[in-house]
């Protein structure tokens, strides 16, 4: 299930959209200030932002210019004027798809499924098989992990646990989400065991230990630092 993030002032779009979009496997955050938007990206696993241009305070160009600066989170843009100069602005900020208002549910679902469809597929073409960080190297096409030079021995679940990491640094996972990426390595995994595992793989990969961050009540996250 992906979850989508809607910043927009009507507060009744947000309380439609949430019961409309639970029927096709997308679960709704709406936030009615460009301020707690912004600030709930930062601090959730959001997989699309649905922004409308007509915000108060920050608009919504400024909101987008502002996501772009630190992520590539696919973004659709929404606006009651329907102008083309619009939407030729918000695509040249980066936003990846426009919808006018008022605009049919079933279309906004049928164009964050085309999005996301092609962005997922588009994050799997493009992985890379050595990801490289200043000083650590995994070489997924030999499943070979090496820091300063050094190849560290890792079971099957914390090689998985840290190639889950290092795809998606900066990403916070939830133990749910860790558990489900992790099930078909171990399918007895749960919520305590995750917590263990990732403790592990802290001391295996010692000096190294502090890019993976705990985010206390939610999960963890991987950061690149110049230790890494």
């Amino acid at each position: 299930m992906y979850t989508v993030l809607l910043i927009d002032d009507d507060e009744r779009l947000g309380k439609l959209l949430t019961e409309y979009f639970s029927r096709y496997d997308l679960t709704l955050i709406s936030e009615i200030s460009p301020k707690a938007g912004l600030e709930r990206l930062e601090n959730t696993n959001i997989d699309l932002v649905i922004l409308d241009i007509m915000l108060p305070e920050i608009d919504g160009f400024e909101v987008c210019r502002t996501i772009r600066k630190n992520s590539d989170i696919p973004i659709l843009m929404l606006t009651a004027r329907g102008e083309v100069m619009d939407r030729i602005i918000g695509l040249e900020l980066g936003a990846d798809d426009y919808l006018s208002k008022p605009f049919e549910p079933r279309e906004l679902v049928a164009r964050i499924h085309n999005i996301l469809k092609r962005t997922q597929s588009d994050k799997i073409a493009n992985k890379p098989e050595i990801l490289q960080f200043p000083n650590l190297k995994i070489d997924k096409f030999k499943r070979l992990v090496t820091i300063k030079q050094q190849t560290i021995e890792l079971t099957t679940k914390e090689y998985a646990l840290l190639l889950l990491f290092a795809e998606s640094p900066y990403k916070i996972f939830t133990r749910d989400e860790i558990m489900n990426a992790l099930s078909g390595i171990d399918a007895e995994l749960f919520s305590r065991s995750v917590d263990i595992l990732v403790s592990r793989l802290r001391q295996k990969i010692q000096p190294l230990d502090s890019c993976i961050q705990t985010i206390w009540g939610t999960g963890y996250r991987f950061i690149p630092s110049e230790n890494s």
